[in-house]
């Protein structure tokens, strides 16, 4: 098997830095496409297996990518509280019974990873049996307090009103929710990692909104939960686990204490900079800005070349994006920017 991933994870040394792009199954490519129109809707897609599959191998098919990422949906656990999500055209996930009042909450159920959740195991399990040990998969999910922002907002949100006004006026109800999601979400990941999954990540989209108080009691401390509950080895190997908040950066230190093997950075943060400030105890993931896929290869291959240096000699990095491709991206510059990361990485692990 390529465990470049799981070696840079760990930190041990590597031949080049390994790449693998959130959301690199996705719009942008027109086979996703063609999956997403005979699926009939995006939910159907996920939840139908060997699509879920297919989808989830079609970039490694286009690129050299070291990682598979499980083609799914960070709302699955909501969706199996039977929360009545929807995805609209031109607007995004809708809950059509939001969390808004203790009564709410109460009704609340954790689902069973395999039964409520079947089919994201039974993809899990196609995609390994498809890859037959080529790349490692990436499970995930959600963190508590993205999933509480959606459900509590109902869907979207530019300012989460909803969600901070509970957050300020009704701490224990919205603790008790995100205690609750944390259960859930603890015995989904593992689920996950019994199907077969080989690394995990947690993304917290939406961990950055928050002041630094509220980012260390209402989000950070649930990830910890998820990661002391999850099982961190599996078949003699260890599972290692991405935490990935959007606008984290200034909390790296903290989450480099969390019990995670790695944190994931957006573009705004200097790789350099957050390389010391983790001190060696973990690895990092990122970072180029999505929208650099747009610009021409010669473009994308200078800006892959400066995240590498920044980073600079040694293991301890996956190169990713900052955030997930966009929709309008040529999958020919996705191309681009995985051989760029082949062509220019070896040198920074001569010495590993």
């Amino acid at each position: 098997m390529n465990d470049r991933l799981l070696r840079a994870l760990a930190r041990e040394p590597v031949d080049r830095t390994p790449v693998w792009l959130m959301r690199q199954a996705g719009r942008y490519l027109p086979e996703y496409r063609a999956s997403r129109a005979s699926a009939g809707s995006f939910l159907a897609l996920c939840s139908t297996p060997e699509l879920a599959c297919e989808v989830t191998l079609q970039p490694l098919r286009r690129f050299a990518l070291d990682g598979a990422i499980l083609f799914s949906d960070i709302l699955t656990i909501p969706w199996a509280m039977g929360l009545g999500l929807e995805f609209v055209e031109g607007e995004g996930p809708r809950f059509r019974a939001p969390v808004r009042a203790t009564a709410d909450i109460d009704r609340l159920g954790i689902p069973d990873p395999e039964d409520d959740l079947g089919f994201v195991m039974d993809t899990i399990r196609a995609v390994r049996r498809e890859l037959d040990g080529g790349v490692p998969v990436i499970g995930f999910a959600g963190s508590p307090w993205t999933l509480a922002t959606y459900m509590i907002e109902g869907g979207s949100s530019r300012d989460f009103a909803r969600a901070k006004t509970m957050l300020i006026e009704h701490p224990r109800e919205l603790h008790r929710l995100l205690e609750l999601l944390a259960d859930a979400t603890a015995g989904y990941l593992g689920a996950q990692v019994r199907a077969g999954a080989q690394a995990l990540m947690i993304f917290d989209t939406w961990g950055g909104v928050l002041t630094t108080p509220a980012y260390h009691e209402f989000s950070l401390e649930y990830m910890r939960r998820i990661i002391e509950h999850i099982p961190r080895e599996h078949d003699s190997r260890a599972v290692p686990v991405v935490l990935f908040t959007k606008g984290g950066g200034g909390w790296i230190e903290s989450l480099a204490k969390s019990g995670c093997d790695a944190v994931g950075l957006d573009w705004t943060v200097d790789l350099g900079s957050a390389r010391a400030r983790a001190g060696g105890r973990i690895a990092l993931q990122g970072n180029l800005d999505p929208a650099t896929l747009l610009a021409s290869p010669a473009r994308i291959r200078d800006e892959v070349g400066r995240i590498l240096a920044e980073y600079g000699a040694g293991t301890g990095h996956v190169f990713n994006l900052g955030h997930g491709i966009t929709p309008g991206v040529d999958p020919e510059h996705v191309g681009a920017c995985v051989d760029a990361v082949h062509e220019l990485s070896p040198k920074y692990h001569r010495a590993s």
